[in-house]
């Protein structure tokens, strides 16, 4: 027979703080206080790589802030696309992160985006011709906090001795979270712009995975803006305010670690698959699971 024991008193107290007497309403509540209180700032700077910033309108999401502008017709008439590797605007080569972080997230964003693009379009190599040609900048990157990250890995830990199997979140501790902002473009074969965006968002305390390096959070952010700006291109509307797609098969298993849909995209290397997600759980750095190709070879940080 199983005997069913009550709490100690000390945890009973501690569940109640922790819990609360919510109602979801107030969760939700909760939650949304916490999201704005508990996130870094971000900055919507051009960084000049942009045929016009003209036609740009404001579009944000729930934690994104954004400026875009997208020609629906010619870009859902387009079937191929080239993709130049990322580069970093001199504002963004921050102290704290290394040439070789800069490159991890560089790449990170051009990985997303080869994976997000090949949902509708054909991906091409860097040297064939495309009917459009996307290429993105880092205009700003703002380093995480390591030791507010472990202290709240700390947090976490102790959380799941104290009270194990209880469902409790720990927030993670609201100091030196990370940004990342970037602007993209799309441009014809005769160089016209036919979509373009000019991204920023900003770890928060609540989502996310925190990990213990200078660019933690810029590296997990690459991947949110690849998939917004890719979406933008793939469907011609804001990729914000809508219910996107269930992601393909092929979708899936680049996630996982496998072979993407298109050749081309192997140039900037295979996602980092379960051991990415674990690595992302436990909080490691971004190289202990993840590679970048050589400066030089396809993420070269031009100037």
């Amino acid at each position: 027979m199983i005997v069913h024991r009550p709490l100690p008193k000390v945890l009973r107290w501690r569940m109640r703080n922790l819990c609360g007497r919510a109602t979801l309403q107030g969760v939700a509540a909760l939650t949304a206080a916490c999201l704005m209180s508990g996130c870094a700032t971000v900055a919507l700077d051009q960084g000049g790589s942009l045929t016009s910033y003209s036609e740009l309108q404001p579009s944000d999401g729930v934690l994104t802030k954004s400026k875009l502008y997208v020609r629906e017709n010619e870009v859902l008439a387009a079937r191929t696309v080239r993709i130049v590797p990322a580069t970093i605007a001199e504002k963004a080569r921050v102290e704290g992160i290394t040439d070789q972080e800069r490159r991890l997230v560089a790449n990170a964003i051009d990985r997303s985006l080869c994976a997000g693009l090949s949902e509708r379009f054909t991906v091409v190599g860097a040297s064939d011709d495309a009917d459009i040609t996307v290429h993105s900048r880092i205009t700003q990157m703002t380093p995480t906090d390591e030791k507010a990250v472990a202290a709240s890995k700390g947090a976490s830990i102790a959380k799941t001795v104290l009270l194990p199997g209880v469902p409790v979140p720990v927030p993670r501790i609201p100091i030196g979270l990370g940004s990342l902002s970037v602007e993209a473009e799309a441009r014809a074969r005769d160089g016209k712009q036919e979509g373009a965006m000019v991204w920023g968002r900003g770890a928060n305390a609540l989502s996310g995975s925190a990990r213990v390096s200078p660019s933690g959070d810029a590296y997990e952010l690459a991947s949110a803006f690849g998939d917004d700006f890719s979406r933008m291109l793939v469907t011609g509307k804001t990729p914000f305010g809508g219910l996107g797609k269930p992601p393909s098969m092929d979708r899936i298993q680049s996630w996982a670690g496998g072979a993407p849909k298109y050749a081309a995209c192997e140039a900037f290397g295979r996602e980092p698959g379960i051991a990415g997600l674990v690595g992302g759980a436990i909080g490691v750095p971004p190289d202990w699971n993840d590679k970048a190709p050589e400066a030089g070879t396809t993420t070269a940080q031009a100037q």
